[in-house]
């Protein structure tokens, strides 16, 4: 088949899914490298990418956004550039119809959701014995649709890209705290829902343990609709000019920004949410606290990743909110899990020279 003109990478709604997509979105760009590759994207989505040398051009695409925005002006964007193949991160059925009617001859993705008559090329989930969807890593689902457009195996190493401003942004929040042996940010968010959040005084006691036995300076990453409770969590800390909210920061709030900030840090710790794998493209130690979501959908075997889960009976239940108002999968989390596993990751991949630490691969554990 003829290699294609442009390429457009419809990719996926979530900021953790996004990243996780960037090996394929690599391979694609190395595998064609005669063609134009075209980002159609949610404007957050954007922000993600922002900085990587891969497209020639990104189209967001937001119903309710400006006009630029629209189905009809992307569609129009799309026939402009001659786009001929597309690749079909999420599962839904719009994406494959807009790619259809823009002509491209080439639409590749999972047969999901009665769109299996517009793909030409078409990939299917890993399923149980009894058709049951079985929790399997997106990345490697993102990776065969590289593969299924023609590139070479991706592998699963991720990256991300900081811009001037991201980094100029970054410096000043760093400017608000002294210098301390390590520089620890906190992820309490999350958009997935309620059920995975974890309690202002168990971050409070991390950041506390971190700053008086490791001499951290803690920074509370937040979004704009997150910083009462990353405010919170640093008055709770009661260690004022060793924590920062970023909310109070005198610079813009963006998705930027914590990159920028993720990537200068020591350690991460995080809800199972988007910046967790920020840390990982940026090579940077994480603590992750899971709750209700299943490690194996999102894994992606970053080896200076802690995976901390406790094992009850009703989970991991998948569900926005606690179907049994208990919250026992993260309320039975305990700060001193979360403490020694920041401790050892700083231990070995902070204090340890990088001839040390560099090929460590730590197992996931458990904890419970």
């Amino acid at each position: 088949m003829t290699e294609p003109r442009a390429i457009a990478l419809f990719l996926p709604n979530w900021i953790g899914d996004v990243v996780m997509a960037t090996p394929a979105i690599r391979a694609i760009r190395e595998g064609f490298p005669g063609a134009n590759l075209f980002a159609v994207c949610k404007p957050y989505v954007a922000d993600t990418l922002a900085g990587a040398p891969w497209f020639q051009g990104v189209l967001s695409w937001n119903r309710r956004g400006t006009n630029e925005e629209t189905t009809y002006s992307v569609w129009k964007r799309l026939r402009a550039e001659q786009v001929d193949a597309a690749v079909l991160f999420p599962n839904s059925l719009r994406p494959a119809l807009l790619a259809k009617l823009a002509g491209c001859r080439r639409i590749v993705g999972f047969a999901r959701y009665f769109r299996h008559l517009v793909l030409t090329d078409r990939l299917y989930p890993v399923r149980g014995p009894r058709g049951e969807l079985k929790p399997h890593p997106a990345l490697l689902d993102y990776n065969r649709l590289a593969m299924e457009l023609g590139a070479t195996d991706p592998g699963v190493r991720m990256e991300l890209f900081t811009t001037a401003n991201d980094e100029a942004a970054a410096e000043a929040v760093l400017g608000e705290l002294p210098v301390g042996t390590s520089i620890v940010t906190l992820n309490a968010g999350g958009a997935f829902g309620s059920s995975k959040h974890w309690s202002t005084e168990s971050f409070a006691q991390v950041a506390r343990s971190l700053i008086d036995d490791r001499d951290a300076c803690v920074i509370v990453l937040c979004g704009p609709s997150e910083r009462e409770q990353a405010a919170a969590i640093a008055r709770a800390t009661h260690r004022p000019g060793k924590i920062v909210s970023v909310g109070a920061c005198s610079v813009p709030l963006s998705i930027g920004l914590t990159k920028a900030l993720v990537r200068c840090s020591d350690l991460l710790v995080t809800t199972d949410s988007g910046p967790r794998h920020f840390a990982a493209a940026f090579d940077v130690p994480v603590v992750t606290l899971f709750g209700p979501t299943h490690i194996g959908w999102t894994e992606t075997w970053f080896p200076k990743a802690m995976h901390l889960q406790v094992e009850v009976p009703c989970g991991p239940c998948q569900q926005r909110v606690c179907p049994l108002g208990h919250h026992r999968c993260m309320t039975e989390l305990t700060p001193a899990m979360v403490i020694a596993a920041s401790v050892d990751l700083l231990r070995r991949f902070k204090d340890e020279p990088p001839e040390a630490s560099r090929h460590v691969r730590r197992l996931i554990p458990l904890a419970g």
